[in-house]
C-alpha cells in the first residue's frame, strides 16, 4: 500500500496544500484539530495506520513535511525509526526526499530528519516563550486570565472539555503530571485540576 497521512492542528491553517496533492493513493489518513505535540501514535487517524505496517501491508507512507509525524525530536526520530524497523519508505513532499532509495536506507537522510526535528522543536519552544512573554505582558498590563466570576461550569463541563478529556486519557496510561503537561501544552496546575476532580468521580 502507498498511503499518506495528513495533519492540520487548527481550522486557521490553509488546507489547500493538500488539495493540490493529485497523486493517487491507497488510502489517506487525515488528523484534523491535532497539535504536533501529541504523539504520533496517540493520534485518531494515526492509531489506523498502526495495524496496517505491523502487519506489513505500507510500502510507501507519504506526508507533506517532518512535523507532521511531530514537532518533538525525540517523538519524531523515534516514529521514523519505527516504520524502518517495518521498511516502509517516508517520502516527505515538501523537501522531495524520501528515507529509502532502491531498497536502501537514504544516505542522507538521517542527517536531514535529525536536523529538521530539532529545528522545529526550537521552533515550538520559541513560540512557548513569545506565547509567555505575551501573557506577562498582558498581566503587567492589568488584565486577568481565568474564568470571569459568575461562571456556573460544573465539574462534569470542565472533564468533559477536549484538553480535559485528553488529559484523563493519559492520567489512564499511567503518565506523569509533568509528563502530560509537556505532551499536551498545557500548565501542571491544569493537569492537577484535571486529576483532582476526576479521581473525586471516578
Amino acid at each position: 500500500m502507498r498511503i499518506k497521512y495528513q495533519r492540520q492542528s487548527t481550522s486557521l491553517q490553509n488546507p489547500r496544500r493538500y488539495d493540490m496533492d493529485d497523486d493517487s493513493y491507497d488510502a489517506i489518513y487525515f488528523d484534523k484539530g491535532v497539535s504536533g505535540t501529541k504523539p504520533f501514535k496517540e493520534r485518531t487517524e494515526a492509531k489506523k495506520i498502526i495495524p496496517l505496517v505491523e502487519s506489513n501491508q505500507v510500502k510507501e507512507l507519504v506526508i507533506e513535511e517532518l512535523r507532521d509525524l511531530g514537532r518533538d525530536t525525540v517523538d519524531s526520530i523515534n516514529t521514523l525509526a519505527w516504520f524502518g524497523r517495518y521498511q516502509v519508505n517516508i517520502f516527505i513532499k515538501s523537501m522531495g526526499i524520501q528515507s529509502m532509495v532502491d531498497g536502501k536506507i537514504n544516505p542522507i537522510w538521517k542527517l536531514i530528519t535529525s536536523v529538521m526535528s530539532s529545528l522545529y522543536e526550537m521552533e515550538l519552544e520559541n513560540l512557548k516563550i513569545r506565547t509567555k512573554m505575551g501573557r506577562d505582558a498582558y498581566l503587567k498590563n492589568g488584565g486577568k486570565l481565568g474564568r470571569e466570576k459568575g461562571s456556573n461550569e460544573t465539574i462534569k463541563q470542565f472533564l468533559s472539555k477536549p484538553k480535559s478529556k485528553n488529559v484523563i486519557s493519559l492520567l489512564d496510561k499511567g503518565k506523569s503530571v509533568r509528563d502530560i503537561a509537556s505532551r499536551l501544552g498545557i500548565s501542571t496546575n491544569l493537569v492537577l485540576k484535571v486529576r483532582k476532580h476526576y479521581l473525586v468521580d471516578a
